[in-house]
C-alpha cells in the first residue's frame, strides 16, 4: 500500500515516519535542517514552498523547544500545503522527550548511542512506549556518529553493525533508525570515508527508514549515493550555519551602513540557498 504524506497528522504537523516512509517508497531523501530561531524556521518553510518538497525540521534540546514549536505551528497554519514534521534532535533524556512532546513536536530522536547496547535498548523502548501512546514517532541511533574534529579516532569506533541494527529495531520498536557508516558531526579533519557496503547490508536487513547524521561537509557525491542506496533523511546543521554567516558577512562588507534586519535577512537567504541546494541533491523537489 502506498504511503500518503497526508497521513499521520498531529495537529497541523505530520509524524516524521510518514514523511520518511514515503521518501523510502519513492527513492528520495529528505533534508533535515537544524533550526535555532523563528527566522530559520521561516526559511525552512520558504524552501519547502519553493520546491514543493516535504520538510523535517530538527531542533536540538538546547534551544527553546516551546518557542520553536509555536513558530513552526504558526507557519504550518499559514502554509497548510507544506507537509512538515518537527523533530527533537539528539534528545538525551526522558525528560527532554516529554518536554518536546508536550510542546507539540511530532517526532523525537532518542540518542543513547554511547550507552551499552542493553541500556540503549531499555531507555529507548521506554520512550517509544510513551511517544507512541500519544501518536508521536521515534528516531533512535545504533552505532555512534562522532565529531569531525576527531575523525581519525571516531570514524571506525562507532560504525553500526548489521546484526545490532536488526536486534535493536526488533527490541525497541523505533520508527526510524540513525546509523553510523562513516559520517561525523561538524567539519571534518580528514577526508570523509563512507562505508556503502555496510549501508546496503543494513538497508536489506532493516525495513524502517534510515537516517544519516553528520551530513555537512560529507560531499555531494557521497550524500547522493547514500540516498540512492537507502538513506531517507540527512541531518544538516554546520553547512547551513556557515552559509548563513558567510552571506551576512558579505552583506556587511558590501554596505556602508548595514542595518541589523537587513543583515539577518541576508544571512537567512544564505542559509536557505544552501538548504535548497541539498534538497535538490536528495531529489525531494516536487514531492507534493
Amino acid at each position: 500500500m502506498r504511503v500518503s504524506i497526508r497521513e499521520g497528522h498531529v495537529g497541523v504537523l505530520i509524524r516524521m515516519d510518514i514523511i520518511l516512509r514515503k521518501a523510502q517508497e519513492e527513492g528520495y531523501g529528505v533534508a533535515a535542517p537544524n533550526v535555532f530561531d523563528g527566522d530559520s524556521v521561516r526559511s525552512c518553510f520558504e524552501a519547502a514552498l519553493e520546491l514543493r518538497a516535504p520538510m523535517v525540521i530538527d531542533a536540538g534540546q538546547s534551544v527553546d523547544l516551546e518557542y520553536i514549536a509555536d513558530v513552526t505551528r504558526f507557519y504550518a497554519e499559514r502554509y497548510p500545503e507544506v507537509p512538515v514534521s518537527l523533530n527533537l534532535d539528539h534528545g538525551k533524556s526522558f525528560d527532554a522527550a516529554c518536554r518536546a512532546i508536550r510542546a507539540g513536536f511530532t517526532s523525537v530522536m532518542v540518542d543513547r548511542s554511547q550507552a551499552p547496547f542493553e541500556e540503549n535498548v531499555r531507555e529507548t523502548r521506554e520512550i517509544v512506549k510513551m511517544a507512541h501512546a500519544v501518536g508521536v514517532s521515534v528516531e533512535a541511533e545504533i552505532g555512534h556518529v562522532g565529531q569531525g574534529a576527531n575523525y581519525s579516532a571516531d570514524r571506525d569506533a562507532g560504525l553500526t553493525r548489521v546484526e545490532d541494527a536488526v536486534e535493536y529495531v526488533k527490541q525497541t520498536g523505533v520508527d526510524c533508525l540513525a546509523i553510523a557508516i562513516g559520517t561525523a558531526h561538524g567539519k571534518y579533519v580528514g577526508t570523509p570515508r563512507l562505508d556503502f557496503d555496510r549501508l546496503v547490508a543494513i538497508r536489506k536487513a532493516v525495513s524502517i527508514p534510515l537516517v544519516l547524521h553528520g551530513g555537512s561537509s560529507t560531499g555531494d557525491e557521497n550524500l547522493a549515493r547514500a540516498v540512492q542506496l537507502g538513506i531517507t533523511k540527512v541531518n544538516l546543521a554546520t553547512d547551513l550555519m556557515v552559509a548563513g554567516a558567510k552571506a551576512a558577512k558579505e552583506f556587511v562588507t558590501a554596505n556602508e551602513d548595514p542595518r541589523l534586519p537587513q543583515v539577518v535577512k541576508a544571512g537567512m537567504e544564505g542559509y536557505k540557498t544552501e538548504l535548497i541546494r541539498y534538497m535538490k541533491l536528495f531529489g525531494e523537489e516536487n514531492r507534493w
